[in-house]
């Protein structure tokens, strides 16, 4: 089992300890370790992480000397609050591309489905410090809906700096072949230019922060005909409410391009086609309509691309909402320096390795198994690997 733990650690190698090499009592993989398998076994804070390692002292041996024994929650907070969580973002996205290689694809859908990596940010509400004028941590995070893992994360100091983080993110991703979705704060060209060069395509929202570029979408779909349109339609009811889609797509574009010269002009890298999805929902005796513009870089039939866009919003319901239900990261008040975007890291890591772990069942009865018992502990880890 320590050539398991070895193996594991070497991915964060490469991360430097701030401290000063002649004052360290506790090595740096060893506070890793105690991090990810009190995060992994339920504990939410330093508190418990810590209180859970000195009951499982020698648990923890058979993986790291501990020579020093267990760190106090001062030393494990002063040393998560001082690492880079540039580098330790970077070797965590290294040791998620090891694991993702040998991750067998989720069932979440037929083979010829495409790949949708996910891009969205979630705001930790207790992480500001009013007193030192500092925001609460806004985090960008990388979603791959087939494998059910978390790619990479990027810290920002609010959703409007989502622009410049998304870019930061995207270069430290594996794109190829692989279907990018983000919101419409991300429908930029330099975005679109980064994802082609990497290998990957787009589906972006498009809305009003691109006002000529929407009324020249709309004006293709209000031109089309049945010989350039495809469309799909699904429906389901579902608590207390029907919701029907009409999905459309079309790949005969000359509309599109033909206004040049202005600051908004469609003329956007890539585009290969427009959907559409026109939603009305009923509920009693009310009706609510919506409808919203896509921009894909890549041909996709009208069924493919209204699951593409429903894909989209799994890193809610897989990632964000576990996060806060099962982790508990909106009741989380670090504040100090780089620890909120640091233990962000830890608990996706935690995420990763209880998505892989059998038998199915809940993440949180998984997470409670794990504390419960240090054998399934044991075999979750070593999936690692």
């Amino acid at each position: 089992m320590e050539q398991s733990a070895a193996v594991f650690l070497t991915f964060f190698t490469d991360l430097p300890d701030p401290r000063q090499a002649a004052k360290v009592l506790y090595p740096l993989p060893e506070i890793l370790l105690i991090l990810l398998c009190g995060t992994l076994a339920g504990a939410d804070d330093f508190v418990e992480i810590v209180t859970w390692a000195d009951q499982q002292q020698e648990f923890l041996r058979r993986f790291l000397p501990f020579a020093q024994g267990i760190p106090s929650h001062d030393t494990l907070g002063d040393v998560v609050g001082a690492l880079d969580p540039e580098l330790f973002g970077a070797c965590f996205a290294a040791w998620v591309d090891s694991l993702r290689a040998a991750t067998p694809q989720a069932p979440d859908g037929a083979q010829d489905e495409p790949a949708v990596i996910a891009i969205d940010g979630k705001t930790s509400r207790r992480s500001h410090d009013r007193k030192r004028g500092r925001d609460p941590l806004h985090l960008l995070s990388a979603w791959a809906s087939r494998e059910r893992l978390v790619l990479g994360q990027e810290a920002v100091s609010g959703k409007s700096n989502e622009i410049k983080a998304i870019p930061r993110l995207l270069q430290r991703l594996d794109l190829s072949g692989a279907l990018v979705t983000i919101d419409a704060m991300g429908t930029q060209r330099d975005i679109a230019d980064i994802i082609l060069q990497r290998g990957g395509n787009y589906v972006l929202s498009l809305k009003a922060n691109w006002p000529a570029m929407l009324a020249a979408a709309k004006s293709v779909f209000e031109q089309a005909t049945a010989a350039t349109l495809q469309t799909f339609q699904t429906s389901e009811r579902a608590h207390g409410r029907t919701e029907t889609r009409q999905v459309s797509v079309c790949t005969d574009l000359p509309a599109f391009f033909t206004r040049k010269g202005t600051r908004d002009s469609p003329a956007f890298p890539g585009v290969g086609m427009l959907a559409r999805i026109e939603s009305t929902t009923e509920r009693g005796d009310k009706i609510e309509t919506d409808t919203r513009y896509f921009l894909c870089s890549t041909q996709l039939s009208a069924k493919q691309l209204a699951r593409v866009v429903r894909t989209h919003w799994h890193i809610e319901n897989r990632l964000h909402w576990v996060l806060d239900v099962v982790f508990h990261e909106d009741l989380a008040r670090l504040r100090n320096d780089n620890a909120p975007a640091n233990m962000a890291i830890v608990r996706h890591m935690a995420i990763n390795l209880l998505r892989q772990a059998t038998p199915t069942m809940s993440l949180k009865n998984r997470r409670k198994r794990a504390g419960w018992n240090t054998t399934y502990l044991e075999a979750v880890l070593r999936q690692a690997t």
